[in-house]
């Protein structure tokens, strides 16, 4: 397993919040039902705009992301236009990629200002109280024990020969390509309540966090990718948080400057 996270620190102001959320999987599982739950999704970025210092999105924003030199996917349009908007405001805006969007490159960076992150990362909060917390954040794929299977893809999917290839694609062709494969994804037949909580001994991101824990302490790790709302213990002094998905239920967090919790918007 590695360890060595990239850190950074972000003073956070009197007042203003850091707000998470991930797994929209924007796409699926029909353009109707997306566009649906992306109106929700501009709504809630809308109703955190006047305490909002820093919005997280903590990867699988969009069911599927491929930047060609001078093409990205069609579709998102409102999600994209109010987080520029938010964005000019002079709000921060942190993207970590996902299993489903790992591919981005620098269009959000240029267009939003957004720092892409493709690994966790450890994040030391300072509040003007006093208060210092440590967040290690991420999506949550590949982390822990077993997968091994995926965590071979990935690295394939990471590889920027590989994705040199992909780009001699036409996007027409493999935009359709990519799109098909989404729609047997499990996120769009998540209403069939697939996803299950198989207890702290199984679950390979708590198992994680703990083992990170051991080396470097935090007092809450933040990732999605499971699909499951989760605020378990990591220790004592430790907390596991994961996001849940917007795609059938619609939860973020919010950390005030000492004590992050789970949300329903």
């Amino acid at each position: 397993m590695e360890f060595n996270f990239e850190t950074k620190t972000i003073a956070l102001t009197e007042g203003k919040k850091l707000y998470f959320s991930s797994d929209y999987h924007l796409g699926v599982p029909t353009p109707a039902a997306s566009r649906d739950r992306e109106r929700k999704i501009v709504a809630w970025l809308e109703s955190i705009r006047s305490d909002a210092q820093v919005i997280f999105l903590v990867g699988d924003i969009f069911d599927f992301w491929f930047e060609y030199r001078h093409a990205v996917p069609k579709g998102s349009i409102r999600l994209l236009g109010k987080l520029a908007e938010l964005a000019d405001q002079g709000i921060e805006m942190i993207i970590f990629t996902g299993n489903h969007d790992m591919w981005m490159s620098g269009y959000l960076t240029d267009e939003l200002g957004a720092t892409i992150y493709r690994n966790p990362v450890s994040f030391t909060i300072t509040h003007s109280s006093g208060s210092v917390r440590n967040l290690l954040v991420g999506h949550g794929d590949g982390l822990g024990p077993g997968d091994h299977t995926y965590k071979f893809l990935k690295k394939i999917f990471e590889n920027r020969f590989f994705q040199g290839l992909f780009r001699f694609v036409h996007p027409d062709i493999g935009i359709g390509i990519a799109k098909a494969w989404s729609r047997r994804s499990r996120l769009a037949n998540v209403n069939k309540g697939e996803e299950r909580f198989m207890g702290e001994d199984k679950e390979w991101l708590l198992i994680y966090c703990q083992k990170v824990e051991q080396r470097q302490h935090h007092d809450y790790y933040i990732f999605g990718h499971r699909h499951l709302v989760l605020d378990l213990p990591v220790n004592n002094h430790s907390r596991y948080i994961n996001l849940g998905e917007w795609v059938s239920q619609q939860h973020y967090a919010q950390f005030d400057g000492k004590a992050t919790r789970i949300l329903s918007f």
